[in-house]
């Protein structure tokens, strides 16, 4: 039997094998259950990386309107596209959008990505955009400031 502290690709593969062969009684149920829990915190880890970076790409468009252009386009339509498919994948994500101290990390990370891409440091303290009808809306982009 293959330990988990030791090599958890063979682990993970041992278990598989043990699954598929209704071998329930040998199983690692303590480290299949964090296992699959981390599945899905990697999947909202994902999410918040999109979300901050479509966020950072919004607040360069918006503070730079003389910068814009087709790769900043297409980094944004590219992040939006991304976290709309990851949302219909996984729909238990969505709340997620709707969580203020969840927004409130992502807007941070978005704030820092800002700033060391544009070396500006005059964007809002809190997010002025609102989830759905603007940040994920497929043609809305903020206006100049």
């Amino acid at each position: 039997m293959q330990k988990y502290e030791n090599d958890v690709v063979a682990w993970a593969n041992e278990q598989a094998q043990l699954l598929r062969a209704r071998r329930f009684d040998l199983l690692d149920i303590e480290h299949i259950a964090g296992e699959i829990e981390d599945v899905g915190k990697s999947e909202q880890r994902e999410l918040a990386s999109r979300m901050a970076v479509l966020m950072a790409h919004l607040l360069n468009w918006h503070h730079q309107p003389e910068r814009r252009g087709a790769s900043w386009e297409r980094t944004i339509k590219a992040q939006r596209k991304e976290i709309h498919y990851a949302l219909e994948e996984s729909p238990s994500l969505r709340p997620k959008l709707n969580e203020a101290r969840w927004l409130d990390m992502v807007w941070s990370r978005a704030l820092a990505q800002a700033v060391t891409e544009t070396g500006l440091n005059a964007f809002p303290e809190t997010c002025p955009w609102a989830v759905d009808d603007e940040i994920l809306a497929e043609d809305w982009f903020p206006a100049e400031r």
